[in-house]
């Protein structure tokens, strides 16, 4: 079963690397880019066929490991069986 997980840093929470990226945007000629945050998004396989018992997983592996609860929220969502899909 695949399985998707957005990790951001909180509203609020300064984000020097998003900071980083949208100046280096404006020096390449891209000065409508405003704000811009950085997160992770992970892609999962899972071994579970119970969607219900899958979210569960999702949502324990980010509240002991993945997310710091301190300054970051998250977002975990089961999707269709198969192999997560990359994209460039």
């Amino acid at each position: 079963m695949r399985a998707r997980i957005v990790v951001r840093l909180r509203s609020g929470v300064l984000d020097p690397q998003g900071a980083t990226i949208r100046k280096a945007l404006e020096g390449l000629g891209f000065p409508e880019v405003r704000e811009l945050r950085v997160g992770k998004l992970m892609e999962l396989t899972l071994d579970e066929s119970d969607r219900t018992r899958a979210q569960a997983r999702l949502e324990e592996m980010c509240r002991r490991l993945l997310a710091n609860p301190v300054v970051e929220d998250y977002s975990c969502e089961v999707l269709d069986g198969g192999e997560p899909t990359a994209r460039s």
